[in-house]
């Protein structure tokens, strides 16, 4: 007997009535978005309409409708839907938690009032998004024979708010290990990521073609990509080693780092989506094809200009009003020294030695600086000390600063011969860097 075919062609018409019976939580909670229910209403509507709309995305692809001519349209609208609902609920989550991250608490009552309004700015716009995209997903589905369903989504659809019961919040009571980030270490992050987000050069661009230019350079999807993972490892690292312990709870400054970070990551996860919408349909904005016809339903400057001059540039400045307190942490938790070293004749800082003196300062996660014959470096950077120690090859003698943890460590190195005898000839103390 022959193979029988796992894949057959279904017709259009059959695939409608299949496609209308997939959908029709998603047109009935459609329904329910348009009838602008309360804030925290809406905000659980946007969180269902992302798993409503990736079901119906997900069974469109499963039929091919990305390739086919009736419904690839119909598909990248349900795709839209589902991004910036996703948006706009991150936008509404963070309005609804805004308090409780304690990031108000670095902003002067002004600059927070302008924040709250940026914020309702950008979720209005996000929001009046959805809406036009469901009208045009209503529309498109009478056009492909696709039968709308008119119902509102049921309530029990969603999940009842409840009173959440929560055991005493004792772990962590005991002291921080030594072995564990320190406060220090993840104040130097947060210092990192405020250089990462000043180095953008962010600011309010109102000409559209500069606003394009600069977002084109500094602020693609990949980019976006790359600011909303830094800012969420840092919050992960926090709730990893600091989130729901004693110092957490005697050191305000922590929490409150944190907030910050928070805020700004929710603020970048719309821009990552936008970035996204955008890059998505640009190689068809000349036509009238799908971009076209998508840049008519959701302006693609309007939602450029959301992205840079509210969501971007409110996230770095979330980010640079935690900066104070970081280094206010840094200072406290650190206890900065000054350390002079020579080097013995024999010796010479290498890659090797260099990557070394690197891996301590990483390790320890705190700043330190190098300087050699007058030409200061970051420690922590291979480019850096390699730079410094190139320019001055005769310089024999080599200037630390920075907490003593690293500087004792670095110490170490220089007296066990800078692992040139190899890592197994380090001191105990130092057994990480061979890992």
């Amino acid at each position: 007997m022959g193979q029988t075919s796992l894949n057959r062609i279904i017709t259009e018409e059959d695939f409608a009535r299949a496609l209308a019976q997939e959908c029709r939580p998603f047109f009935q909670l459609a329904n329910t978005l348009r009838r602008r229910a309360d804030p925290e209403r809406a905000r659980k509507h946007l969180d269902q309409m992302v798993i409503e709309a990736d079901m119906v995305e997900a069974f469109l692809d499963d039929h091919g409708a990305r390739y086919n001519r009736g419904f690839h349209f119909f598909r990248e609208l349900v795709a839209s839907i589902r991004g910036f609902s996703q948006a706009g609920f991150a936008l509404a989550h963070l309005a609804y938690r805004f308090d409780g991250y304690r990031a108000s608490l670095a902003l002067d009552p002004g600059c927070e009032e302008e924040f709250r309004a940026a914020l309702a700015e950008a979720s209005a716009f996000v929001g009046s998004a959805v809406e036009t995209l469901l009208e045009a997903c209503r529309e498109e589905a009478v056009l492909i024979g696709v039968q709308w369903d008119n119902n509102l989504f049921p309530g029990e659809g969603l999940r009842a708010a409840q009173v959440q019961l929560s055991l005493p919040r004792n772990l962590g009571e005991e002291a921080l290990e030594e072995d564990g980030m320190q406060p220090s270490e993840i104040a130097s992050k947060y210092l990192e990521v405020c250089s990462l987000f000043n180095g953008l050069g962010v600011r309010t661009i109102e000409d559209e073609a500069d606003r394009e230019a600069y977002l084109s350079r500094v602020c693609r999807e990949e980019h976006a990509r790359v600011f909303e993972a830094t800012v969420h490892n840092l919050q992960s690292a926090y709730d990893t080693h600091f989130k729901d312990t004693k110092l957490e709870l005697d050191e305000p400054r922590l929490a409150q780092l944190r907030g910050h970070a928070s805020a700004a990551f929710h603020l970048l996860e719309a821009v990552t989506i936008l970035a996204h919408f955008v890059e998505r349909h640009e190689a068809y904005q000349a036509d009238n094809t799908i971009g076209g016809r998508m840049n008519q339903i959701v302006q693609r400057s309007e939602v450029r200009r959301i992205t840079l001059n509210v969501l971007l540039l409110w996230s770095q400045r979330l980010i640079e009003f935690g900066r104070d307190n970081a280094q206010a942490l840094l200072t406290s938790f650190t206890n900065v020294k000054q350390l002079e070293l020579s080097l013995p004749p024999d010796l010479v800082v290498h890659a090797r030695p260099a990557s070394l003196i690197v891996g301590i300062v990483n390790h320890h996660g705190t700043p330190v600086e190098l300087e050699v014959g007058g030409q200061t470096a970051n420690a922590g950077s291979i480019l850096e000390v390699m730079i410094a120690v190139g320019s001055h090859p005769d310089c024999r003698t080599y200037l630390f600063r920075g907490d003593e943890c690293p500087l004792r460590d670095i110490e170490s190195l220089f007296t066990a011969g800078l692992g040139e005898g190899g890592l197994e000839s380090l001191p105990e103390n130092l057994a990480y860097l061979a890992t």
